[in-house]
């Protein structure tokens, strides 16, 4: 399993506050924000357990969804849902994201 997956979960841990107050304001983008925030782990573990263009392809969905989450959280910061994005989340985020564009290519 990729060390990333961790990082993923510990991202979501971190998010949890900020999702309760987006769910409070936005149901829709807290159900958007849980949906690509656990396909990225989800398809990091898949992708762990798989070889070949399967890997690969979920590496590439891992990608697509961990740039959703990110861009869930701005969108929720920009529409006042929440003051900020959490601070321990961006770098968390951007970890993920920076590993799968270099091994989902």
């Amino acid at each position: 399993m990729l060390r990333i997956h961790d990082t993923m979960l510990d991202a979501l841990r971190t998010m949890r506050p900020a999702l309760a107050a987006i769910q409070r304001n936005d149901s829709d983008l807290a159900r958007q924000l849980r949906r690509a925030a656990s396909s990225v782990a989800l398809n990091l573990a898949e992708g762990s357990g798989s070889a070949g263009g399967v890997r690969q392809a979920r590496y590439r969905t891992a990608l697509g969804s961990a740039s959703e989450t990110l861009s869930c959280i701005q969108v929720a910061e920009a529409l006042g849902y929440i003051d900020a994005v959490p601070a321990d989340v961006l770098p968390r985020l951007h970890h993920v994201i920076g590993t799968l564009v270099r091994i989902a290519s």
